[in-house]
This record gives structure tokens, sequence and C-alpha cells, in this order.
């Protein structure tokens, strides 16, 4: 127990908490789905939290994120009183001091996860081969990973280079006809935010599919130990030169 009431807004945040600061979590979204037998009040969802029933638990600490959570609802927390820590990620590194930051401001000491985190992905051999690859991450409309995001980070170093990496938005509205023109060696649908799955996606395109865990290519917290083993995993099953 760290003694400190914490309210997460952020699913993967909620996860490293649960871990990293066991007892400290009051609070989490409906989206928080790991741990899967987390017990805190449920505050609504990451774009429409409910205010009021947070501030009515008194936390200490609410965590967000300055991309998945909305500015006016962080604003009407302060307003009440309630310190609101926000991180931003855009690569990995990014990722490992936003951890370690959130942990700290929890009171926990530094998880063993985070080192192992740390050390596989640092020790990663160099990729025997460079792919193309375009990453979608919705459809109705198509939206796919563009610039300066945290995923696209991990499968650069994965040998995986993001055929949108240079466009102006960070998640651009790209039509489907223009996908398949991209020259991509290999799509890479994850099963989150949209659920891609083998009849809802790979159909589109003539190019082989990776149906990866989004848990594993767009969460930061535990599931980094774990992720370069299981997403190369899922690249090697869907192209050979992987």
């Amino acid at each position: 127990m760290t003694g400190v009431r914490v309210v997460s807004l952020v699913p993967s945040l909620t996860e490293a908490v649960a871990a990293g600061a066991p007892g400290a979590l009051v609070g989490a979204t409906e989206w928080c789905s790991h741990p899967e037998d987390l017990d805190v009040v449920r505050v609504g969802g990451t774009k429409n939290p409910d205010v009021r029933r947070i501030i009515g638990l008194a936390p200490d600490l609410v965590i967000a994120n300055e991309e998945e959570n909305r500015a006016p609802d962080l604003a009407a927390l302060r307003a009440a009183g309630i310190e609101v820590l926000v991180t931003e990620v855009r690569d990995l590194p990014d990722a490992f001091r936003e951890l370690a930051r959130v942990l700290a401001a929890c009171g926990a000491g530094r998880p063993t996860w985070l080192d192992e985190a740390e050390s596989g992905w640092g020790q990663l051999p160099a990729p025997e081969a460079r792919l193309k690859a375009v990453i979608p991450i919705w459809r109705r409309p198509w939206m796919v990973l563009g610039r300066d995001t945290f995923a696209g980070d991990l499968l650069r170093r994965l040998g995986v280079d993001n055929a949108y990496a240079t466009h102006a938005e960070r998640y651009p509205r790209i039509p489907v006809e223009e996908l398949r023109g991209a020259g991509a060696d290999l799509m890479i649908l994850p099963d989150e935010p949209y659920r891609f799955t083998r009849e809802d996606g790979p159909e589109e395109f003539t190019a082989p599919s990776a149906l990866v865990s989004g848990r594993h290519l767009t969460w930061y917290g535990p599931s980094l130990a774990e992720a370069p083993a299981v997403l190369r995993a899922a690249l090697r099953a869907a192209h050979p030169r992987m």
C-alpha cells in the first residue's frame, strides 16, 4: 500500500500502477481492462470521464495522457483542487521516462518489470531485414499511424518502417485505395483501438497481414517486457523476411 489515492484515465497506466503500486488505485475508466481482476470504481471513458464521480473519490492524484484525455476534463479536475499528472509519449524512451515519473508520483519504487522492459528493448539484435508497412488503427474511415507515434517507434526497432512516418498528421485518414497503393510489404493490424480480425481487415489488401496485440503495440506498462517477443512472433508469422 502506498497511501496515495490514484485515479487513472489511461488503460496502460492503470495496468502499470496496479502492478507497480498495489493498492493505490481507487478509480479507473471503463476501458481499463488490465489487470483483469481490477476492482475499483469505474469513472466513465477516457474521452468522457465522470468528473463529479472522480472528485467524489477524493483522489490525491489523477493520471492522464495528453493524447487520450480531453483538456477541459483535466482542467475541471484541477479547478476542484486535484493534482493531475499528464504524460506525453512519442517513443520508447518517453514511455520509460513517463512510467518512472508516474510510479514515483504514486509513491512506488522502481518495479522489476520496468528494468526488464528497458533491458529487453535495449538488447534487441539488429533486424536482419527491413520491411515497409502500413499500420491501420481504424476503419470507416480508415486511419493509420503517421508521424511521431509510440507504436511506430516500437515497430521501427523491430525492423518495420512505417509507410506514413513522414505524414504531416500523427493519425491521418487515408482512403483505402491509397493504402493499397502504398507499396507496403506488410499490413499490420492491431486488435485495438479498432479490433481487426482475420475476417475483418486483411481482405482489403493483397499484401500479407500481421494481426498483432494492440496491448503490446500501443500500451506502455508491464506489457513492454514481453512485447518484443510477442510482436516479433506475429510479424514473422505473417512475413518470411521477418
